[in-house]
């Protein structure tokens, strides 16, 4: 008995089609990658097949290709500076948080942070005057806001004040170790005004904010901008 061919419509469709394919129109439909930027190469193909398909009754000047050349050049040009720039901004971010690294554990100048009081070490603050003062007054709180000790000074010249408390309350007697807070006021002009005091906290991590800038954060939770820190202690 004769044996008969049968062909398989599914095999020669699949033998028709590349691998992973299981019909043409998938293949056909496939959605194509477009190229829509043109780069060197391209343009030297467009400035090729423009030179000839040109009318030769009516050329276009040399002075024209050089120009578009020039304009080409001058766009490729702006955009790997552009590249550049954004290579080093990320690179001087990553520096600028390698610098922050370098503060962990060291103590900053920040305003209005808590001071540690310390058995046997006084509790220092910084006040900075531009116009001088004619007296100066700074409140020593305690965690809870109350005012534990009062010190107050006389007349005071342009510049830098440094305030230091030994740990004692009005009577003499010494508190406990624990966070406190300077709150100081000025007379200046003749005017009393309340002026930040910058006192030196423990930074406890460094961060990277959306906008590129790099944040310290010191005991409290309290964050400052890097370039902002001014003094750096022990």
């Amino acid at each position: 008995m004769a044996s008969t061919n049968t062909l398989n419509p599914a095999n020669a469709a699949a033998s028709a089609v590349p691998a992973g394919i299981s019909r043409y129109e998938d293949f056909a439909n496939a959605p194509r990658v477009i190229n829509d930027q043109m780069g060197q190469q391209e343009f030297l193909t467009l400035f090729t097949t423009q030179l000839k398909n040109q009318n030769p009754l009516d050329p276009v000047k040399n002075e024209a290709f050089v120009a578009q050349l020039a304009q080409f050049s001058q766009l490729e040009a702006s955009l790997a500076m552009k590249t550049s720039m954004e290579d080093l901004v990320k690179t001087m971010s990553g520096e600028r948080m390698l610098a922050g690294a370098a503060l962990l554990g060291r103590q900053i100048s920040v305003d209005n942070a808590p001071v540690r009081l310390e058995e046997g070490k006084p509790a220092q603050g910084t006040l900075e005057l531009p116009e001088g003062a004619s007296g100066v007054k700074v409140s020593v709180l305690d965690s809870a806001g109350r005012m534990v000790r009062e010190l107050i000074y006389g007349a005071q010249a342009a510049g830098s004040f440094a305030v230091s408390w030994d740990g004692t309350d009005a009577a003499g007697a010494p508190l406990p170790a624990g966070d406190y807070r300077f709150a100081a006021q000025a007379v200046v002009g003749g005017q009393t005004a309340a002026l930040p005091m910058q006192t030196l906290s423990t930074v406890r991590a460094v961060s990277h904010a959306p906008d590129g800038t790099v944040m310290v954060e010191v005991d409290g939770g309290k964050t400052l901008p890097l370039a902002d820190v001014q003094r750096i202690g022990q």
